[in-house]
């Protein structure tokens, strides 16, 4: 009884095995049958390997321009003007009082950026500095008419000048203010004519700055 348990077991094994391999073989079949018109009509099987990978069609990607500016400057020309004038400003605190301290040198600063309020006086501070530098007398401030060319030759002081003018432009020389509006101011060991018909409003360092009388404009 026990060897007919075991036949009827390994019939059915087998059984199963016959049917997974005549399966197998139906679909091997059934395959090459669904593939032999491609094997016809592809040269090799490269081409078919080729033809029967699904095509994706691929967008052309294209790198971004750098970018060289961040914006375009619309005041440029505004911004230069800036530049012009804020040199004029350190160039003559430079030449005009390099020697004094910051407060000093920021009194002259203030006097120029004061005379471009005067009437009848240029409204620029380029023009405020080199007001008559081009005559043989009338110059405003010495250094432009004194024959000397204007070289700067101590790179710390022209830093520090730079500083002050940015300063003074930027709260329009009324902020903090030194020089007590003044429009004029001398050396102390000179006496000029003018300085009789003015106010004095302070005295820094080397220099006395002066003021006209009000209703006054010189």
């Amino acid at each position: 009884m026990g060897k007919t348990t075991k036949l009827l077991a390994l019939w059915r094994r087998n059984d199963r095995i016959l049917k997974a391999a005549v399966s197998g073989a139906f679909l091997y079949v059934l395959t090459v049958a669904l593939a032999a018109p491609m094997l016809n009509a592809a040269p090799n099987a490269a081409e078919l390997v080729l033809r029967l990978k699904p095509v994706y069609e691929v967008a052309e990607v294209r790198p971004a321009p750098l970018l060289t500016v961040v914006r375009d400057v619309v005041n440029r020309p505004s911004y230069q003007a800036y530049l012009r004038e804020k040199d004029c400003l350190a160039t003559a605190i430079y030449f005009e009082a390099r020697g004094e301290s910051a407060m000093g040198q920021r009194a002259v600063a203030e006097v120029i950026l004061a005379r471009t309020q005067v009437p009848g006086r240029p409204k620029s501070i380029c023009g405020v500095v080199y007001e008559g530098s081009k005559r043989r007398t009338g110059c405003q401030f010495s250094f432009t008419c004194d024959g000397i060319a204007d070289r700067v030759r101590d790179r710390d002081a022209w830093r520090q000048a730079t500083r002050i003018a940015t300063n003074v432009m930027r709260t329009g020389g009324k902020v903090n203010a030194v020089a007590g509006g003044a429009t004029f101011y001398h050396a102390d060991y000179v006496s000029p004519g003018w300085a009789s018909r003015m106010v004095k409003v302070a005295e820094i360092g080397t220099h006395i700055f002066y003021r006209p009388q009000r209703g006054r404009h010189l």
